[in-house]
């Protein structure tokens, strides 16, 4: 198989898709345990500086925020990151956490493009290297596969391959260009959901993003839920658990845990409280006295929630997502 071209960014993660296979076998109990903890259990057990971390999904759809929060405040650093987010990656940069992005998109939409990652990056704080959204998605799926790479179309002939880490490469089969997407494995991945039992099997209503794919990447799995099920509420409707327990290493229960994002069917997001962060993001001062008095002088999410307005503001939330 030719390789024509080659993408001229580096390759922040190299582990081997048999090694993350025999990891997980060798270290993921296959019985089914209560794995409830709080956000300070999970992230201090099983996230490490330094690590290479993966958050879900795009834009301020069912982001992982509480336990990103969570991250912040124990100040963990030096992190390599998929950076398929916005509104959790933005908030870990703007902690100064991170060190090395593998980036898709990073806009607010209606907001306009994210002020703490052009510093960051400008300065020289973090490196990036670009990847379409689709091709992110699939290295995870190279790596959920067991595969060392998928062989796709997406970046065909754009910038975003030329500051890629891809390669340009020639099917064996037909001679056709293809793009050789190199597999991503995860130390550590954070997922929210709608739903879960304690032992982890997990259930997302709507969109699921690249949700399967990324939790059988990841080595450690962190689960936070809008609500903690019994077991045989899972079995009702087995077809809709996108995660299985025996790839789960924590289930943290966290209502709100996506805010100021949105949940899907639940709550809307927060605009008012995402205006107040873009503003502030818009100097390197404003974003400290925002992580200042949002994050690290919060104890936990619950606390967060109060501040946020508590039961008032997130009723508020609920009902606005109905009427949409």
């Amino acid at each position: 198989m030719s390789n024509l071209a080659s993408g001229r960014g580096a390759l922040f993660q190299k582990e081997k898709v048999d090694d993350l296979r025999h990891w997980v076998r060798e270290n993921k109990p296959k019985g089914l345990m209560s794995k409830v903890m709080s956000e300070q259990e999970a992230i201090a057990k099983f996230m490490t500086e330094g690590c290479y971390l993966g958050v879900e999904l795009y834009g301020s759809v069912r982001c992982p925020m509480s336990l990103v929060r969570e991250v912040v405040r124990q100040g963990i650093g030096n992190l390599r990151l998929a950076g398929q987010g916005v509104l959790e990656n933005d908030l870990l940069i703007a902690a100064g956490l991170v060190k090395k992005l593998d980036i898709t998109y990073h806009g607010y939409e209606v907001f306009g493009i994210s002020p703490v990652l052009r510093r960051a990056c400008e300065s020289g704080e973090v490196e990036t290297v670009e990847w379409s959204n689709a091709a992110l998605a699939w290295r995870f799926k190279a790596a959920a596969m067991g595969l060392p790479f998928l062989p796709v179309r997406s970046m065909l002939g754009t910038d975003t391959f030329t500051y890629s880490a891809a390669k340009e490469i020639e099917c064996p089969f037909t001679g056709q260009k293809l793009v050789a997407l190199p597999a991503l494995t995860l130390d550590v991945g954070l997922i929210h959901v709608h739903r879960c039992d304690e032992y982890g099997n997990a259930q997302i209503d709507g969109i699921s993003g690249f949700a399967s794919e990324m939790a059988r990447a990841s080595k450690r799995l962190i689960i936070s839920t809008e609500e903690i099920v019994p077991h045989e509420e899972i079995q009702k409707y087995p077809e809709r658990t996108i995660i299985p327990y025996y790839i789960v290493d924590a289930v943290v229960h966290a209502p709100g845990g996506a805010l100021p994002g949105e949940m899907p069917y639940v709550y809307w997001r927060d605009e008012k409280h995402m205006n107040l962060y873009f503003e502030q993001a818009k100097n390197a001062e404003g974003v400290e006295q925002y992580v200042e008095k949002w994050v690290r002088g919060t104890k936990d999410h619950e606390d967060f929630m109060k501040k946020l307005g508590g039961a008032e503001r997130f009723e508020q939330l609920k009902a606005q997502a109905t009427r949409r």
